[in-house]
């Protein structure tokens, strides 16, 4: 028994794909809902958060005056203490 392939069949099937692709583009365009933001920033966040330079970041980790952490030579600082200490 032979099934023949219409163009309605193809039409719907072409509507289907479309459906699917727009779905899959907007869930990939669509920014990453977080619940908590991140508890660590990176130098260069603090740096335009604050407004500072990479120096007075320096002084900052240096004086013990933030944690931080030190991930593969890239610096980490804890969010919660840069805003008791400055915002």
């Amino acid at each position: 028994m032979e099934e023949i392939i219409t163009k309605d069949d193809l039409r719907q099937f072409g509507l289907l794909m479309a459906d699917i692709v727009r779905v899959a583009v907007a869930e990939a365009l669509e920014p990453k809902k977080t619940d908590k933001e991140s508890e660590w920033l990176k130098s260069k966040d603090v740096r335009r958060l604050l407004d500072i330079s990479a120096g007075s970041v320096q002084n900052l980790r240096t004086s013990q005056k933030v944690r931080f952490k030190k991930v593969l030579g890239s610096y980490y600082y804890n969010r919660e203490d840069i805003h008791k200490l400055f915002l």
